[in-house]
């Protein structure tokens, strides 16, 4: 079994204000600072984003390449997580295989009583650039920002588009690569 945390406390603190500040920040690329074995196929920052938000009341799918027996093991151990087998009932999903990911609509939106029981997603891709790409705009972006995310399917800008639609409802998103996260929650318009 491959550690967590080196030090829980300061470690999540760390990871946490990285998480903070890329939802506060759409589309910024922002270094996750623990260093974190993770079991492969996960990314140090996919890993650290699990540390730090799963736990035992948060239900995570897992897509073909992460549902290996040590990811699970790994997952169950550090975050007391249950499995969801329905990516439907999952309040998060991890896709480490971002070119075979499932749209969006697959993944539980909320209710227009309840948008906050929607799903978080958190996306492993091969690489993120910023200053290239789609033009994202919304809260926590002063005018604009630009995203590119290598790996994903060529049908992923068109998902997320229909997910910022469909506001109050839709899934909130983590996309890493390596050591690096950026978020896409639903409040982020999807540009050219």
């Amino acid at each position: 079994m491959l550690p967590g945390l080196a030090d829980p406390t300061l470690d999540s603190q760390r990871i946490f204000r990285s998480v903070l500040e890329a939802v506060s920040n759409p589309g910024r690329i922002v270094d996750v600072p623990a260093a974190i074995q993770a079991p492969a196929p996960l990314h140090p920052a996919t890993a650290a984003v699990c540390l730090t938000l799963l736990d035992y009341d948060t239900p995570v799918w897992l897509d073909a390449a992460a549902a290996r027996p040590e990811v699970i093991e790994w997952l169950k151990f550090h975050c007391s997580v249950p499995l969801a087998d329905e990516r439907a009932s999952a309040r998060f999903a991890l896709v480490a295989d971002a070119p075979t990911m499932p749209p969006l609509a697959a993944f539980d939106a909320g209710t227009a009583e309840h948008p906050e029981h929607s799903a978080t997603i958190i996306v492993q891709v091969q690489a993120l650039l910023g200053g290239t790409g789609r033009t994202l705009t919304g809260p926590g972006i002063a005018s604009e920002v630009h995203l590119d995310i290598a790996g994903v399917p060529a049908a992923f800008w068109g998902w997320t588009s229909d997910n910022h639609a469909l506001f109050p409802r839709g899934v909130d998103m983590f996309v890493s690569a390596g050591r690096v996260i950026t978020a896409l929650p639903r409040t982020t318009r999807v540009g050219d």
